[in-house]
Protein backbone atom coordinates (compact mmCIF):
# COMPACT_ATOMS: atom_id res chain seq x y z
CA UNK A 1 0.00 0.00 0.00
CA UNK A 2 1.45 3.61 -1.04
CA UNK A 3 1.20 6.38 1.17
CA UNK A 4 0.13 9.40 0.10
CA UNK A 5 -0.38 12.91 2.07
CA UNK A 6 -2.63 15.52 -0.09
CA UNK A 7 -2.53 18.78 1.06
CA UNK A 8 -5.45 21.15 0.84
CA UNK A 9 -4.70 25.12 0.76
CA UNK A 10 -7.38 28.07 2.04
CA UNK A 11 -9.25 29.20 -1.04
CA UNK A 12 -9.46 25.12 -1.78
CA UNK A 13 -11.43 24.79 1.05
CA UNK A 14 -13.34 28.15 1.24
CA UNK A 15 -17.12 27.03 1.09
CA UNK A 16 -18.67 23.60 1.15
CA UNK A 17 -18.80 22.78 -2.51
CA UNK A 18 -15.29 23.17 -2.46
CA UNK A 19 -14.91 21.18 0.76
CA UNK A 20 -16.90 18.35 -1.08
CA UNK A 21 -15.21 18.18 -4.02
CA UNK A 22 -12.02 17.63 -2.16
CA UNK A 23 -13.60 15.16 -0.34
CA UNK A 24 -13.94 13.70 -3.64
CA UNK A 25 -10.40 13.68 -4.85
CA UNK A 26 -9.55 12.27 -1.17
CA UNK A 27 -11.78 9.41 -1.61
CA UNK A 28 -10.87 9.20 -5.09
CA UNK A 29 -6.97 8.46 -3.91
CA UNK A 30 -7.75 6.11 -1.49
CA UNK A 31 -11.02 4.12 -3.35
CA UNK A 32 -7.30 2.90 -5.44
CA UNK A 33 -6.16 1.24 -2.23
CA UNK A 34 -3.58 3.76 -0.52
CA UNK A 35 -3.50 5.44 2.56
CA UNK A 36 -3.80 8.59 2.79
CA UNK A 37 -2.95 11.31 5.45
CA UNK A 38 -4.80 15.17 4.41
CA UNK A 39 -3.16 18.45 5.93
CA UNK A 40 -5.66 21.50 5.37
CA UNK A 41 -5.44 25.31 6.17
CA UNK A 42 -8.06 27.41 6.84
CA UNK A 43 -10.74 28.70 5.08
CA UNK A 44 -10.46 31.11 2.62
CA UNK A 45 -9.17 34.66 4.13
CA UNK A 46 -9.90 33.35 7.71
CA UNK A 47 -6.57 33.78 8.83
CA UNK A 48 -6.40 37.53 7.81
CA UNK A 49 -10.28 37.82 9.46
CA UNK A 50 -8.52 36.38 12.61
CA UNK A 51 -5.79 38.60 12.01
CA UNK A 52 -7.91 41.64 11.55
CA UNK A 53 -10.41 40.57 14.96
CA UNK A 54 -7.13 40.70 17.41
CA UNK A 55 -6.50 44.22 15.89
CA UNK A 56 -9.91 45.17 16.99
CA UNK A 57 -9.50 43.85 20.41
CA UNK A 58 -5.81 44.96 21.08
CA UNK A 59 -3.79 47.62 19.71
CA UNK A 60 -0.37 45.16 20.27
CA UNK A 61 -1.18 41.60 20.93
CA UNK A 62 1.28 39.30 22.11
CA UNK A 63 3.09 36.39 20.28
CA UNK A 64 1.50 33.97 22.06
CA UNK A 65 -2.11 35.27 21.86
CA UNK A 66 -2.11 35.65 17.92
CA UNK A 67 -0.81 32.23 17.61
CA UNK A 68 -3.34 30.79 19.82
CA UNK A 69 -6.32 32.52 17.87
CA UNK A 70 -5.00 31.74 14.95
CA UNK A 71 -4.60 27.90 14.73
CA UNK A 72 -8.26 28.08 15.29
CA UNK A 73 -8.96 28.12 11.86
CA UNK A 74 -7.34 25.32 10.79
CA UNK A 75 -9.60 23.43 13.20
CA UNK A 76 -12.71 24.42 11.75
CA UNK A 77 -11.56 23.05 8.25
CA UNK A 78 -10.18 19.73 9.35
CA UNK A 79 -13.23 19.44 11.81
CA UNK A 80 -15.11 20.36 8.13
CA UNK A 81 -13.35 18.09 5.54
CA UNK A 82 -13.89 15.25 8.42
CA UNK A 83 -17.59 15.30 8.37
CA UNK A 84 -17.42 15.67 4.76
CA UNK A 85 -15.51 12.79 4.07
CA UNK A 86 -17.97 10.42 7.02
CA UNK A 87 -20.68 12.05 4.63
CA UNK A 88 -19.32 9.93 1.25
CA UNK A 89 -18.43 6.97 3.38
CA UNK A 90 -14.53 7.37 4.29
CA UNK A 91 -14.13 6.69 7.97
CA UNK A 92 -11.98 10.16 9.20
CA UNK A 93 -10.32 11.13 12.20
CA UNK A 94 -9.66 15.30 12.53
CA UNK A 95 -6.65 16.78 14.54
CA UNK A 96 -4.72 19.36 15.44
CA UNK A 97 -0.60 19.69 15.08
CA UNK A 98 -0.65 18.77 18.91
CA UNK A 99 -2.71 15.72 18.36
CA UNK A 100 -0.72 14.04 16.01
CA UNK A 101 2.74 14.93 17.06
CA UNK A 102 3.87 17.44 15.24
CA UNK A 103 6.71 19.86 17.63
CA UNK A 104 8.52 22.96 16.97
CA UNK A 105 11.15 25.09 18.01
CA UNK A 106 8.84 27.41 20.20
CA UNK A 107 8.97 30.51 17.82
CA UNK A 108 5.96 31.98 18.01
CA UNK A 109 4.30 33.21 14.64
CA UNK A 110 7.40 31.85 12.94
CA UNK A 111 7.98 28.17 14.70
CA UNK A 112 10.17 25.19 12.64
CA UNK A 113 9.33 22.14 12.79
CA UNK A 114 11.50 19.98 15.02
CA UNK A 115 9.79 16.43 15.15
CA UNK A 116 7.46 14.52 13.77
CA UNK A 117 5.85 11.22 15.70
CA UNK A 118 3.91 8.87 13.53
CA UNK A 119 2.16 7.42 16.03
CA UNK A 120 -0.90 8.66 15.72
CA UNK A 121 -0.85 8.60 11.96
CA UNK A 122 -0.03 4.73 11.96
CA UNK A 123 -2.58 4.02 14.34
CA UNK A 124 -5.34 5.64 12.08
CA UNK A 125 -4.14 4.28 8.99
CA UNK A 126 -4.17 1.41 10.63
CA UNK A 127 -7.97 1.15 11.34
CA UNK A 128 -8.87 2.24 7.76
CA UNK A 129 -9.50 5.86 8.70
CA UNK A 130 -8.13 8.85 6.78
CA UNK A 131 -6.35 11.27 9.46
CA UNK A 132 -6.95 15.21 8.57
CA UNK A 133 -4.46 16.99 9.87
CA UNK A 134 -4.09 21.38 10.99
CA UNK A 135 -1.60 22.36 8.87
CA UNK A 136 0.56 25.40 10.19
CA UNK A 137 0.67 24.26 13.36
CA UNK A 138 2.24 22.83 16.21
CA UNK A 139 3.38 22.44 19.93
CA UNK A 140 6.63 23.55 21.33
CA UNK A 141 8.44 21.65 23.93
CA UNK A 142 6.57 23.30 26.87
CA UNK A 143 3.22 22.38 25.43
CA UNK A 144 2.54 26.02 23.91
CA UNK A 145 0.91 26.11 20.91
CA UNK A 146 2.81 27.61 17.48
CA UNK A 147 2.43 28.85 14.27
CA UNK A 148 4.38 28.27 11.23
CA UNK A 149 4.66 30.95 9.33
CA UNK A 150 2.30 32.22 6.31
CA UNK A 151 2.40 29.17 4.04
CA UNK A 152 3.56 26.91 6.56
CA UNK A 153 0.68 24.05 5.99
CA UNK A 154 2.71 23.25 3.03
CA UNK A 155 5.38 22.63 5.41
CA UNK A 156 3.72 20.83 7.37
CA UNK A 157 2.61 18.29 4.66
CA UNK A 158 6.02 17.97 3.81
CA UNK A 159 6.72 17.44 7.16
CA UNK A 160 4.37 14.55 7.49
CA UNK A 161 5.38 12.93 4.32
CA UNK A 162 9.41 12.80 5.09
CA UNK A 163 8.14 10.81 8.92
CA UNK A 164 5.93 8.48 6.97
CA UNK A 165 8.82 8.34 4.52
CA UNK A 166 6.19 7.97 1.53
CA UNK A 167 8.90 7.70 -1.63
CA UNK A 168 9.67 4.06 -0.15
CA UNK A 169 6.12 3.41 -0.50
CA UNK A 170 5.42 4.22 -3.97
CA UNK A 171 3.36 7.34 -2.75
CA UNK A 172 4.09 11.34 -2.86
CA UNK A 173 3.16 14.32 -1.14
CA UNK A 174 0.57 16.19 -3.52
CA UNK A 175 0.09 19.84 -2.90
CA UNK A 176 -3.49 20.55 -4.24
CA UNK A 177 -4.39 24.62 -5.01
CA UNK A 178 -6.07 26.90 -6.59
CA UNK A 179 -3.28 26.39 -10.18
CA UNK A 180 -2.43 23.57 -12.06
CA UNK A 181 1.03 23.15 -11.64
CA UNK A 182 4.38 25.08 -11.30
CA UNK A 183 4.50 27.76 -14.17
CA UNK A 184 7.70 29.09 -15.86
CA UNK A 185 5.91 32.59 -14.33
CA UNK A 186 3.26 33.83 -13.30
CA UNK A 187 0.14 33.31 -16.12
CA UNK A 188 -1.25 36.41 -13.85
CA UNK A 189 1.40 38.33 -14.99
CA UNK A 190 2.80 36.60 -18.04
CA UNK A 191 -0.30 35.04 -20.43
CA UNK A 192 2.13 32.94 -22.04
CA UNK A 193 3.51 30.97 -19.46
CA UNK A 194 3.91 27.53 -19.79
CA UNK A 195 2.94 24.53 -17.05
CA UNK A 196 6.18 23.05 -16.25
CA UNK A 197 5.53 19.05 -15.88
CA UNK A 198 8.72 18.77 -13.37
CA UNK A 199 11.18 20.91 -11.62
CA UNK A 200 14.04 20.27 -9.32
CA UNK A 201 13.57 21.15 -5.85
CA UNK A 202 16.86 23.67 -6.12
CA UNK A 203 15.10 25.59 -8.63
CA UNK A 204 11.60 25.39 -7.21
CA UNK A 205 13.29 26.71 -3.98
CA UNK A 206 15.00 29.16 -5.58
CA UNK A 207 11.84 30.78 -7.95
CA UNK A 208 10.11 30.56 -4.48
CA UNK A 209 12.28 32.40 -2.71
CA UNK A 210 12.16 34.92 -5.45
CA UNK A 211 8.23 35.76 -5.15
CA UNK A 212 6.67 32.71 -7.03
CA UNK A 213 3.77 31.69 -4.77
CA UNK A 214 3.10 28.12 -5.58
CA UNK A 215 5.02 26.42 -2.67
CA UNK A 216 6.47 27.65 0.36
CA UNK A 217 10.13 27.97 0.79
CA UNK A 218 10.76 25.69 3.78
CA UNK A 219 8.59 22.81 2.30
CA UNK A 220 10.61 22.70 -0.59
CA UNK A 221 13.81 22.54 1.86
CA UNK A 222 11.90 19.94 3.52
CA UNK A 223 11.30 18.10 0.62
CA UNK A 224 14.91 18.22 -0.81
CA UNK A 225 16.44 17.26 2.32
CA UNK A 226 14.48 14.22 3.30
CA UNK A 227 13.72 13.36 -0.57
CA UNK A 228 9.95 13.56 -0.73
CA UNK A 229 8.50 13.81 -4.11
CA UNK A 230 5.97 16.87 -4.49
CA UNK A 231 3.19 16.72 -6.36
CA UNK A 232 1.78 20.42 -7.19
CA UNK A 233 -2.15 20.12 -8.86
CA UNK A 234 -5.39 22.01 -8.47
CA UNK A 235 -7.65 20.97 -5.82
CA UNK A 236 -10.59 21.49 -8.32
CA UNK A 237 -10.24 19.74 -11.39
CA UNK A 238 -7.73 16.60 -12.88
CA UNK A 239 -4.79 17.54 -14.25
CA UNK A 240 -0.88 16.33 -14.32
CA UNK A 241 -0.02 18.99 -13.07
CA UNK A 242 4.57 19.78 -11.37
CA UNK A 243 6.48 16.74 -10.10
CA UNK A 244 8.92 18.75 -7.89
CA UNK A 245 12.36 16.09 -7.78
CA UNK A 246 15.95 15.67 -7.57
CA UNK A 247 17.45 16.98 -10.20
CA UNK A 248 18.43 14.26 -12.95
CA UNK A 249 21.11 14.78 -16.02
CA UNK A 250 18.52 15.56 -18.22
CA UNK A 251 16.92 18.90 -16.66
CA UNK A 252 20.63 20.64 -16.97
CA UNK A 253 19.63 20.47 -20.73
CA UNK A 254 17.48 23.53 -20.33
CA UNK A 255 19.38 26.42 -19.75
CA UNK A 256 16.21 28.78 -17.69
CA UNK A 257 13.36 26.69 -16.36
CA UNK A 258 11.64 29.46 -14.76
CA UNK A 259 11.67 33.68 -14.49
CA UNK A 260 9.83 35.34 -11.02
CA UNK A 261 9.06 38.64 -9.90
CA UNK A 262 9.29 40.12 -6.30
CA UNK A 263 7.73 43.36 -6.70
CA UNK A 264 7.34 46.22 -3.63
CA UNK A 265 11.16 46.54 -2.35
CA UNK A 266 12.99 49.12 -0.68
CA UNK A 267 16.51 49.91 -0.84
CA UNK A 268 18.66 50.68 2.57
CA UNK A 269 21.87 52.09 3.00
CA UNK A 270 24.36 52.86 5.28
CA UNK A 271 26.76 55.20 3.63
CA UNK A 272 30.26 56.42 4.96
CA UNK A 273 30.73 54.34 7.74
CA UNK A 274 33.64 53.23 8.83
CA UNK A 275 35.51 50.27 6.81
CA UNK A 276 36.37 48.29 10.48
CA UNK A 277 35.75 44.38 11.02
CA UNK A 278 32.83 43.54 12.44
CA UNK A 279 30.49 46.55 11.29
CA UNK A 280 28.59 44.09 9.11
CA UNK A 281 27.97 41.61 11.78
CA UNK A 282 26.80 44.65 13.98
CA UNK A 283 24.33 45.84 11.41
CA UNK A 284 22.50 42.37 10.11
CA UNK A 285 22.67 41.19 13.29
CA UNK A 286 20.15 44.43 14.28
CA UNK A 287 18.71 43.74 11.50
CA UNK A 288 17.93 40.08 12.32
CA UNK A 289 16.60 40.65 16.06
CA UNK A 290 14.29 42.79 14.49
CA UNK A 291 12.81 39.52 12.70
CA UNK A 292 13.77 41.24 8.88
CA UNK A 293 14.86 38.95 6.61
CA UNK A 294 17.38 41.06 4.04
CA UNK A 295 17.60 40.35 0.50
CA UNK A 296 20.49 41.43 -2.16
CA UNK A 297 23.76 43.04 -0.01
CA UNK A 298 25.90 44.86 -1.82
CA UNK A 299 29.33 46.50 0.11
CA UNK A 300 31.54 49.62 -1.40
CA UNK A 301 35.11 50.31 0.03
CA UNK A 302 36.81 53.40 -0.62
CA UNK A 303 40.08 53.46 1.80
CA UNK A 304 38.79 53.65 5.42
CA UNK A 305 34.96 53.99 4.89
CA UNK A 306 32.29 51.85 3.22
CA UNK A 307 28.80 51.94 1.84
CA UNK A 308 26.44 49.01 2.63
CA UNK A 309 23.20 48.77 0.61
CA UNK A 310 20.44 46.19 1.04
CA UNK A 311 17.00 45.43 0.27
CA UNK A 312 14.00 44.45 1.97
CA UNK A 313 10.25 43.79 1.77
CA UNK A 314 8.37 48.00 2.25
CA UNK A 315 6.72 46.17 4.78
CA UNK A 316 10.10 46.19 6.90
CA UNK A 317 11.14 49.21 5.85
CA UNK A 318 10.01 51.14 9.15
CA UNK A 319 11.66 48.47 11.43
CA UNK A 320 14.60 48.46 9.46
CA UNK A 321 15.11 51.92 9.75
CA UNK A 322 15.41 52.05 13.42
CA UNK A 323 17.65 49.46 13.67
CA UNK A 324 19.95 50.60 10.87
CA UNK A 325 19.90 53.83 12.88
CA UNK A 326 20.98 51.81 15.97
CA UNK A 327 23.66 51.25 14.40
CA UNK A 328 24.78 54.35 12.93
CA UNK A 329 24.66 55.95 17.02
CA UNK A 330 26.80 53.05 18.04
CA UNK A 331 29.42 53.85 15.17
CA UNK A 332 29.25 57.14 15.58
CA UNK A 333 29.18 58.22 12.04
CA UNK A 334 27.72 57.91 8.43
CA UNK A 335 24.41 58.81 7.22
CA UNK A 336 21.27 56.88 6.58
CA UNK A 337 19.25 56.50 3.02
CA UNK A 338 16.38 54.98 1.95
CA UNK A 339 14.67 54.21 -1.39
CA UNK A 340 11.43 52.96 -2.23
CA UNK A 341 9.90 51.85 -5.37
CA UNK A 342 11.69 49.07 -6.64
CA UNK A 343 11.55 45.57 -7.87
CA UNK A 344 13.38 42.12 -8.74
CA UNK A 345 13.49 40.33 -11.69
CA UNK A 346 14.84 36.94 -11.66
CA UNK A 347 15.86 34.09 -14.01
CA UNK A 348 16.31 30.03 -12.38
CA UNK A 349 17.72 26.89 -14.04
CA UNK A 350 20.35 24.13 -13.06
CA UNK A 351 21.16 24.63 -16.70
CA UNK A 352 23.25 27.76 -16.01
CA UNK A 353 26.31 25.32 -14.78
CA UNK A 354 26.95 23.98 -18.08
CA UNK A 355 25.47 27.30 -20.15
CA UNK A 356 27.53 29.94 -21.18
CA UNK A 357 25.72 33.50 -22.29
CA UNK A 358 22.56 33.72 -19.86
CA UNK A 359 24.14 37.09 -18.60
CA UNK A 360 24.45 38.62 -21.50
CA UNK A 361 21.03 37.41 -23.26
CA UNK A 362 19.12 38.75 -19.76
CA UNK A 363 21.14 42.06 -20.06
CA UNK A 364 20.63 42.38 -23.84
CA UNK A 365 17.17 42.35 -23.62
CA UNK A 366 16.44 44.34 -20.72
CA UNK A 367 18.24 47.05 -22.31
CA UNK A 368 16.56 47.11 -25.97
CA UNK A 369 13.28 47.36 -23.82
CA UNK A 370 15.14 50.68 -22.32
CA UNK A 371 14.84 49.27 -19.00
CA UNK A 372 17.29 50.06 -16.37
CA UNK A 373 19.05 47.80 -14.07
CA UNK A 374 19.83 49.39 -10.55
CA UNK A 375 21.29 45.98 -9.31
CA UNK A 376 22.43 42.50 -10.42
CA UNK A 377 23.10 39.62 -8.40
CA UNK A 378 23.81 35.89 -8.91
CA UNK A 379 24.34 32.89 -8.17
CA UNK A 380 25.16 29.16 -9.81
CA UNK A 381 21.68 29.04 -11.25
CA UNK A 382 20.23 32.51 -10.54
CA UNK A 383 20.78 35.89 -12.27
CA UNK A 384 18.32 38.46 -10.33
CA UNK A 385 18.28 42.58 -11.95
CA UNK A 386 16.59 45.20 -9.15
CA UNK A 387 14.65 47.05 -11.65
CA UNK A 388 11.98 49.86 -11.37
CA UNK A 389 8.47 48.95 -9.95
CA UNK A 390 7.19 50.65 -12.85
CA UNK A 391 9.00 48.47 -15.34
CA UNK A 392 8.97 45.00 -12.98
CA UNK A 393 5.89 43.16 -14.91
CA UNK A 394 7.26 44.55 -18.97
CA UNK A 395 10.75 43.31 -17.16
CA UNK A 396 9.55 39.82 -16.40
CA UNK A 397 8.05 39.43 -20.00
CA UNK A 398 10.92 40.28 -21.90
CA UNK A 399 12.91 38.39 -19.37
CA UNK A 400 10.37 34.94 -20.12
CA UNK A 401 10.56 35.69 -24.14
CA UNK A 402 14.06 36.24 -24.09
CA UNK A 403 14.67 32.39 -22.75
CA UNK A 404 12.04 31.45 -25.08
CA UNK A 405 10.22 29.81 -21.84
CA UNK A 406 6.79 30.05 -23.55
CA UNK A 407 7.11 26.87 -25.43
CA UNK A 408 9.49 25.16 -22.43
CA UNK A 409 5.85 23.27 -21.07
CA UNK A 410 5.22 21.77 -24.17
CA UNK A 411 8.93 20.57 -25.03
CA UNK A 412 8.68 19.04 -21.59
CA UNK A 413 5.18 17.23 -22.02
CA UNK A 414 6.63 16.03 -25.41
CA UNK A 415 10.23 14.59 -24.01
CA UNK A 416 7.87 12.50 -21.46
CA UNK A 417 5.20 11.27 -23.55
CA UNK A 418 8.46 9.85 -25.69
Amino acid sequence: MAIFVQKFGGTSVGDPARIARCAARIKERRDEGHGVVVVVSAMGHTTDELIELAGRVSRSPSRRELDMLMATGEQVSVALVAMALESIGVPATSLTGGQVGITTDGAYGRARVTGVSRARLDEELGLGRVPVVCGFQGVSGSGEITTLGRGGSDTTAVALASALKVAETGGVCEIFTDVDGVYTADPRLVPTASRLTRISYEEMLELALLGAQVMHPRAVLFGERYGVPIHVRHSQRPDEGTLITRETPEMEDVMVVGAALKPDLGRVSLRRIPNNPGVQGMLFEAVAKAGILVDDIVQTEFGEIASISFTVDHGDLADVKIAASQVLDRVGTGELAIEIGLAKISVVGTGMKSHVGVASRMFTALGAAGIAIHNITTSEIKISCIVSKQDAQRALGIAHEAFGLDRLGALQAASTAG
